[in-house]
């Protein structure tokens, strides 16, 4: 017994020198790099963003539009795109919990039975005879053996729990890239919808505009009739009718196109692609906020994805670490084992094994140092990935306000554009009420109405597109997890 104890001392001894000299194996490991501070993310202070508490978690609820809260809904439902995402998310739970399963105890029920003939000129040559009085009576024998048996890694040094954090990050920015997506979805659904409407409003003015230039072909067409004026009025005016009806043909076809692809990206079939009725473009908001908060840009799904990963690879630098020490584990099996089946249960064939375990990493060719440069490497990548992906958020956003703010401006000098067109158009018609002016002066004057007011429907269409894309840019009401510790 004062072997056994002697013995299991030799080995702690060896084992706590191994542990020491472990941190000698460590070669050219390289400090992980800086990610950004949210002090250093920021704005111009010239870019206006709209204000506080914008936007919300369901986004698009603030427009009001019943028609496109069920399209968002229904993509996000039968989105196959959304549906791989999420099934990502699984997977990657699954490997998380695989992991944590493998550093746990493991216990299993052990059952084997072994018919077997013993060589006469083995080791066991003796059991091969014949001899029931000395207890042999082979040279066949039917072994048995049931029992339990376990195994417990008692990760001293951390590498299965950081294997573990590594893949709960990656879980996490599966989920990150879940909201990706569904901010994706949503946005490119809203932007391809209110394209649609606007194609629907211009496609009434364009019917309006048809109707005034029709009636200014005919009007002319009767003056030629009674040789009142020349042909050429009368041509100028067809041919504007031709090129408006080009325009409205092209317009149908625009219709057509983005219901197609409103239908492909919502994954629906012609039979479940509702029916969607024209609707006025809502209004944008244009409030102006003092700056740009880190947790307002924090709410990028794709920024908390990229975080995320910078956490699983620190954890697998972690990981990468531990290996350069000495691993523990403990094995033990309790059961029964005999070479007759009938002696099996008995007391006698009590079977207790209780095996200590360690590994030792002294020689491995450069391997675990190869192995940790490869982890480091690859975390300091994602961290400068990381870095940019966060300067190009900022970016984003700065672009997407700076064209808002200047499709405002644009906006406001169109309206007062229109506004005095309509004013020329009122003098003409109170000149034709008077008898000052013919009907057809009157009619042609709706014409460059009608013009600008299609260049401040295109402008307004800009806005809203800019608003949406401006709200993706920010992440929309995306709430990234919380740190675990």
């Amino acid at each position: 017994m004062t072997r056994h104890l002697s013995r299991l001392f030799l080995c702690s001894l060896l084992g706590c020198t191994t542990v020491i000299s472990g941190c000698a194996l460590v070669r050219n490991d390289t400090p992980a790099h800086q990610q950004l501070k949210p002090e250093q993310i920021t704005l111009a202070e010239d870019i206006h963003l709209p204000g506080s508490g914008w936007p919300q978690a369901q986004w698009w609820k603030p427009f009001n539009d019943p028609q496109l809260d069920a399209l968002i809904q229904q993509t996000l439902s039968g989105s196959h795109t959304l549906a791989e995402a999420k099934l990502r998310e699984d997977k990657t739970q699954s490997q998380a919990d695989l992991l944590d399963a493998g550093s746990q105890l493991q216990v299993a029920a052990l059952g084997m039975l072994n018919r077997q003939r013993v060589s006469a000129n083995g080791f066991l040559s003796p059991y091969a005879m014949d001899a029931p009085r000395l207890g042999m009576d082979g040279p066949y024998y039917t072994e048995a053996t049931m029992g339990l048996f376990a195994g417990l890694d008692l990760d001293l040094w951390g590498v299965h729990r950081a294997s573990v954090a590594a893949a709960i990050g990656a879980h996490n920015a599966a989920i990150a890239e879940t909201a990706t997506v569904e901010l994706s979805l949503s946005t490119a659904v809203a932007q391809i919808y209110y394209s649609m409407q606007a194609s629907y409003q211009m496609l009434d003015l364009l019917q309006q505009t048809h109707d005034v230039i029709d009636y200014a072909v005919k009007a002319h067409q009767s003056k030629v009739a009674h040789g009142l004026e020349a042909k050429v009025p009368y041509h100028g005016a067809r041919a504007q009718l031709l090129a408006v009806e080009k325009q409205i043909v092209a317009v149908q076809g625009h219709i057509k196109e983005t219901r197609e692809s409103l239908r492909a990206l919502m994954g629906a079939t012609s039979k479940t692609m509702p029916e969607i009725k024209p609707v006025s473009l809502p209004l944008v908001q244009t409030g102006i906020p003092g700056m740009l908060p880190y947790d307002l840009l924090a709410r990028r799904p794709d920024l908390q994805a990229m975080r995320w990963y910078v956490q699983s690879s620190m954890s697998q630098v972690d990981a990468a670490r531990a290996l350069f020490y000495p691993s523990f584990d403990i094995k033990a099996f309790f059961g029964f084992d005999a070479i007759h089946l009938n002696d099996l249960l008995k007391g006698t064939s009590q079977q207790i094994n209780f095996i200590p375990g360690l590994h030792l990493p002294l020689f491995d060719g450069g391997r675990l140092n190869a192995n940790l440069e490869n982890n480091r490497a690859a975390s300091n990548m994602m961290i400068e990935r990381y870095n940019q992906s966060v300067l190009n958020a900022v970016r984003d956003v700065a672009i997407n306000g700076t064209r808002l703010q200047t499709l405002n401006e644009e906006r406001a000098m169109q309206a007062d554009r229109v506004d005095a067109m309509r004013y020329a158009q009122s003098s003409a018609d109170a000149a034709y009420k008077r008898g000052l002016g013919s009907r057809l002066q009157a009619t042609e004057a709706r014409v460059p109405v009608l013009a600008e007011e299609m260049s401040l429907l295109m402008l307004d269409t800009q806005r809203v597109i800019q608003n949406i894309q401006l709200i993706k840019s920010l992440g929309g009401g995306y709430q990234a997890l919380p740190e675990e510790k």
